[in-house]
């Protein structure tokens, strides 16, 4: 496969990534990768397109706030290949759960925030007096 041949060093992948150096080799060591990270003769890390496809799941996981213990564990699942799709599924499914309760919330707390500007604005007379 031709997008798995290790070309890119660390600084290139962080470049391309957003992710620091020292943020690549912490997912590294916690577990959170896909597949081993290649090394070249020299011994310094050497990442495929697919390592960088995977960062970019892993970077949205984080981001929407799955703990690094469900990342490490979903990595496990993927490494371990076929045959553990629903357990991958209800992990997926539990985080998205979490996401649309705090989407829920912020909307709430959008809303309280959205009533006092009006109230405000109105008080000012930047508003008419809808």
């Amino acid at each position: 496969m031709p997008d798995a041949i290790p070309t890119l060093s660390i600084g290139e992948v962080a470049e391309r990534t957003g992710l620091s150096v020292h943020a690549l080799r912490f997912y590294e060591r916690e577990g959170i990768l896909a597949t081993p990270i290649h090394r070249g003769a020299n011994g310094r890390r050497r990442y495929s397109e697919a390592d960088l496809d995977w960062l970019g799941i892993c970077v949205k996981l984080r981001a929407s706030g799955m703990p690094i213990h469900a990342m490490r564990r979903y990595a496990e699942l993927v490494r371990d290949g076929n045959g553990n799709e629903l357990e991958r599924l209800a992990l997926l499914k539990a985080h998205q759960e979490r996401i649309e309760g705090q989407m829920a919330e912020l909307s709430e707390c959008l809303d309280v925030i959205e009533r006092k500007i009006k109230v405000y604005e109105k008080h000012h007379g930047l508003i008419s007096g809808q």
